[in-house]
C-alpha cells in the first residue's frame, strides 16, 4: 500500500538491517569466513522484478524504464525513445494505448511501495507510446517470409498481437474481423476519451505497415465465409474472437425483460456512433473497468428532456442516433453504479473509480441484486437490492440489513462476458468459450490454436501476452519442434548475450574437444563465458528482502494531467482524460525505478569493499549486467558488498576457497 503524502512527510523513514536487541544472526554458514578467503563470494544474479512479474503480457519493464533512465544506453545511431520503444513493443505493439488503459499489475507489485509509492510505469510507457506516434517509429519487417499462412479471426487487442509476432517470425496472416474496423474491444469497448482513435489507428496501422497482413473486415467467419473454406486457403487457424456477449444478472426475469442489457452492447453502441444519448435513470450492475465506462458515458451523453423511446432500442441495434444534434442534450437523472465489494475492494482501477465519483455517478457498495421491479407491460422501471458481504466467494445477505429499490429506465449488466460462436458451434465449450491446452492450441483440433477473452475474459494485456505464446507455439508446430515446458516466471528477460552482441563483446564459442587437447579447464582469464554470473530471471521474482532499501531516497511520484469533469462539466466532454508525461518527467519518473534484481551502476559495492576485490570493468569490456566484477583472490566474504547493493544483485555464493 502506498504510504500518503502526510504521513511521507511526518515521518522519518529508515530501513536499519537490525532492531536494538536483535541478536540472531541466522545460520552462520552463511555469514562466517576464516582467515583471509571464503567459500562465499559475490555472485551477480539476475532476477525477474515483480512488475514484470506481475505484467500479464511479460513486458521487460525495468528494461525499458532503465532505457529511459540513462542506465542502459542504445547502440550508436539509435535515440532513447527508440530504443525504449523496441524494448516495449518486444512484448506488446500497443504501449500508447496500455499506458493509458492498463489496470497496472505491475504498479501494484512495484517494490518502490515499500519505500514510498509506486514508480508510474504506465505513464512512461504512455511517454514511449506518444513519442513513438509523433516520431513516425516503425516496427522492423526485416523477417525472411516462410511461405507458411495463418487465419486469425478476431483482430482484437489478442489478433492484432498475434499477426505482429507472426510476421517477426516471417509468418503471414490475415484477420477476419465482423467490425469495420480493427482493435476490438480498444475501439468497440473503451470510449474514445480513453483510447484517443487517432492512437489507437496509428499503432493499428504500424503492425499491418509491416506487410504480409492482410484484412477482410465485416466478415464473419461461419456466416460469411464457411470455415472449411478458410481451412483450406491456410496453414493454420488462430481464433481470437474475443467476447462479444453480456452475461446477465442472475434475478427472475432478466432475459425476458427488455431493457435489461449488457454493457457489450451499450458500449459498443456508443462508440460505434449509434448511440447519443440514453434514458433518465442509467443503473448499471458490476464494479470493473466495464461498468465505470458505462456509467461514465451515460454522464457524458445525457438523455433528452422530451425523452421518449425506449433506451433498449438502439442498444440492440433496432434504431439509430447517428443524425442527431447533441446539442440538445440534458444530463441524465440519475446514473448509478452498484458493486458487490467495499470501493477499495473493486476490480476497476481505483484512478477510474474516483473519477466517475467526481463526474456524477453514484456509486453504491456492498448491495446486491435481488429482484427486478417492473411494470404491467413487462418493463423493468428498477431493480431491488440487499446489503451483502462477501464469503466464499460469493455475495450473502447481511442479517438484519436494508432492502433498496433503485429506479431505472435502462438496466445494463456489467457482471460478465461471453463469446458469439454462432456457426462455428463445435468449437463451443458449453461456456461459450474455447478450451485451450497450456500452449494455446484448440483441443482435439488440429492446426487450430485460440488466444484472448474467448479463453477466459481477463485484461487487454493478458490477451496480448497470449498472442506472444500462441505465436511461439505456431511457429514451433510449423517447424515440428517440440516445445518444452514454458518458465516459472514467464515474461520477456534482459539477455545479457545480446547486450553484450550489441556492445560487440560476444563471448567466445567454446570447443571442448580443442580445450580438453590443450589441458584448458578453467575460464577466469578466458573470454567463453560471463564471469561471476548467473541467470535466475526466469525462475526467481526479487523481493524488498533482498534489496537494501536505505538506498533510495523519498521521492514523490509525478503524476500525469488528467482532465476529470465535474458533474456540472461533464455533459458532451469527450476530451481525452489523461494526459501524457513531458520528456524530463518521463525520465525523472523512470529514475525513480529501483531496477530490482540488476545492477543499476551506484558504486556502493566498489565503494566499501574493504579489500578492493570487487572493482569496474573497463569501460570498453562493460555493459548493462556487466559493469562490476571480484578478485576472489582479494574478498574475504565479509558480505558488505551483497549488504549495501540496493538492488539485490549481489548474492553470497561459492568463491574461491
Amino acid at each position: 500500500m502506498a504510504t500518503s503524502n502526510e504521513d511521507m512527510q511526518n515521518t522519518k523513514l529508515t530501513f536499519r538491517k537490525f532492531e536494538d536487541g536483535n541478536q540472531d544472526w541466522g545460520g552462520f554458514e552463511n555469514k562466517i569466513f576464516k582467515e583471509d578467503s571464503s567459500h562465499k563470494c559475490p555472485t551477480y544474479v539476475h532476477r525477474t522484478p515483480p512488475c514484470q512479474g506481475s505484467c500479464p503480457s511479460g513486458e521487460d519493464i525495468r528494461g525499458w524504464l532503465d532505457i529511459v533512465r540513462g542506465i542502459e544506453t542504445p547502440p550508436e545511431g539509435v535515440s532513447m525513445q527508440e530504443y525504449a520503444f523496441r524494448r516495449s513493443t518486444d512484448a506488446n505493439p500497443f504501449p500508447s494505448m496500455m499506458g493509458r488503459v492498463c489496470p497496472a499489475p505491475c504498479q501494484d507489485g512495484c517494490n518502490r511501495n515499500n519505500v514510498e509509492d509506486f514508480v508510474g510505469i504506465n505513464s512512461v510507457e504512455q511517454y514511449i507510446g506518444d513519442t513513438a506516434f509523433k516520431e513516425g517509429f516503425k516496427f522492423d519487417n526485416s523477417a525472411e517470409m516462410t511461405g507458411k499462412k495463418v487465419a486469425i479471426i478476431g483482430g482484437g487487442p489478442a489478433g492484432m498481437a498475434a499477426a505482429y509476432q507472426l510476421r517477426r517470425k516471417g509468418i503471414a496472416s490475415t484477420i477476419f474481423d465482423d467490425h469495420a474496423e480493427l482493435g476490438g474491444m480498444m475501439r468497440y469497448g473503451i470510449p474514445g476519451y480513453r483510447t484517443p482513435r487517432d492512437f489507437l489507428d496509428n499503432e493499428c496501422q504500424r503492425i499491418l505497415d509491416m506487410g504480409h497482413i492482410e484484412t477482410r473486415m465485416n466478415t464473419r467467419v461461419g456466416r460469411d465465409v464457411s470455415l472449411e473454406d478458410v481451412e483450406k486457403e491456410f496453414d493454420a487457424v488462430l481464433w481470437a474472437l474475443g467476447c462479444w456477449t453480456g452475461r446477465g444478472v442472475p434475478v427472475e426475469g432478466w432475459d425476458e425483460t427488455p431493457n435489461c442489457v449488457s454493457a457489450v452492447k451499450f458500449l459498443e453502441q456508443f462508440n460505434k456512433g449509434e448511440m447519443k444519448y440514453t434514458g433518465k435513470r442509467v443503473l448499471c450492475i458490476g464494479g470493473g473497468d466495464t461498468s465505470i465506462d458505462v456509467v461514465s458515458v451515460s454522464r457524458r451523453i445525457g438523455t433528452l428532456a422530451d425523452y421518449n423511446e425506449n433506451p433498449e432500442a438502439v442498444v440492440n441495434g433496432e434504431t439509430s442516433h447517428a443524425d442527431h444534434d447533441s446539442s440538445s442534450n440534458i444530463p441524465c437523472e440519475q446514473v448509478t453504479l452498484t458493486a458487490l465489494f467495499k470501493k477499495e475492494e473493486m476490480t476497476a482501477a481505483q484512478h477510474e473509480v474516483e473519477d466517475a465519483t467526481i463526474e456524477g455517478v453514484n456509486i453504491m457498495n456492498e448491495v446486491m441484486p435481488i429482484a427486478l421491479v417492473r411494470d404491467e407491460n413487462g418493463r423493468a422501471t428498477g431493480m431491488k437490492f440487499a446489503d451483502c458481504k462477501w464469503e466464499n466467494n460469493a455475495p450473502v445477505p447481511v442479517e438484519g440489513g436494508e432492502e433498496y429499490i433503485v429506479e431505472a429506465d435502462i438496466i445494463v449488466a456489467a457482471i460478465g462476458q461471453g463469446g458469439n460462436l454462432e456457426g462455428v458451434e463445435d468449437f463451443n465449450n458449453g461456456r461459450n468459450l474455447m478450451d485451450a491446452d497450456n500452449l494455446y492450441r484448440v483441443p482435439g483440433k488440429a492446426n487450430h490454436y485460440v488466444c484472448g477473452d474467448i479463453v477466459r475474459p481477463h485484461l487487454l494485456t493478458t490477451a496480448i501476452g497470449q498472442a506472444y505464446i500462441v505465436s511461439e507455439t505456431i511457429e514451433s508446430d510449423f517447424n515440428n519442434i517440440e516445445l518444452k515446458k514454458r518458465p516459472k516466471v514467464d515474461v520477456h528477460h534482459f539477455d545479457i548475450n545480446s547486450k553484450l552482441h550489441e556492445a560487440g563483446l560476444d563471448v567466445e564459442a567454446y570447443d571442448v574437444n580443442q580445450h580438453q587437447e590443450d589441458g584448458q579447464r578453467g575460464t577466469d582469464r578466458s573470454t567463453y563465458a560471463i564471469h561471476n554470473y548467473e541467470d535466475r530471471s526466469s525462475q526467481e521474482i526479487i523481493t524488498t528482502e533482498d534489496m537494501f532499501l536505505g538506498h533510495f531516497e523519498y521521492t514523490p511520484r509525478i503524476h500525469r494531467e488528467t482532465d476529470v469533469p465535474s458533474s456540472d462539466e461533464v455533459l458532451g466532454h469527450f476530451a481525452e482524460r489523461q494526459m501524457s508525461l513531458e520528456e524530463e518527467k518521463a525520465v525523472a519518473e523512470a529514475n525513480r525505478c529501483m531496477s530490482c534484481g540488476m545492477c543499476f551502476e551506484c558504486d556502493n559495492c566498489v565503494i566499501y569493499c574493504p579489500q578492493d576485490a570487487v572493482f569496474r570493468v573497463k569501460k570498453d569490456q562493460s555493459t548493462t549486467g556487466r559493469y562490476v566484477d571480484t578478485d576472489y583472490s582479494k574478498c574475504i566474504g565479509c558480505h558488505i558488498c551483497s549488504d549495501v547493493c540496493p538492488t539485490g544483485y549481489i548474492d553470497m555464493a561459492l568463491g574461491d576457497g
